[in-house]
């Protein structure tokens, strides 16, 4: 079975911009939302010329089961134009080695701009991690820091912004 840890971090200054090796706008909807009570998110996601459908447990915490099944990216564009529920994620992702892992921070725009993320995808929940400097305070059991949370609760409706 398929699982991803990760572990999710806001961050506390720009400084991170400058070990970028790679930035990839993304565009993603869901299928299914928090609201609905599904058990799952099914998520669509096109990020250059690839498309991807993307299906997790809806879990707090830093594991959780996760499926991901390449798609033509005209079929994931007729979803995110016609089948997703609430607004669509329009993000850039941008990736940063520190510390022997892949760093990828969501630098979010349209609702939630001004929200930046940084995720670290990890191969144990107990594996030790050395924080890079720019990294601020962990969000990964807020469930307010999940795309699919983003996509009904938006970062500029949040009061405490």
């Amino acid at each position: 079975m398929a699982q991803e840890i990760e572990r999710k971090y806001l961050l506390k200054d720009g400084s991170w911009r400058d070990a970028v090796t790679e930035s990839r706008r993304m565009t993603q909807g869901y299928l299914t939302t928090l609201s609905g009570g599904a058990r799952a998110s099914v998520r669509v996601r096109v990020s250059g010329d690839a498309a991807f459908l993307n299906i997790k447990s809806m879990t707090l915490g830093v594991s959780r089961d996760e499926f991901e099944y390449p798609i033509p990216v005209a079929d994931a564009q007729h979803m995110l134009d016609h089948l997703c529920s609430g607004a669509v994620i329009d993000k850039w992702r941008h990736y940063v080695r520190f510390g022997g892992l892949l760093w990828e921070i969501d630098e979010f725009l349209g609702a939630n701009a001004g929200l930046v993320v940084a995720e670290v995808e990890l191969s144990s929940e107990d594996q030790a991690i050395t924080l890079p400097d720019w990294a601020g305070a962990e969000v990964s059991d807020d469930p307010r820091y999940y795309n699919v949370s983003l996509v009904e609760h938006p970062y500029a409706q949040w009061k405490d912004v």
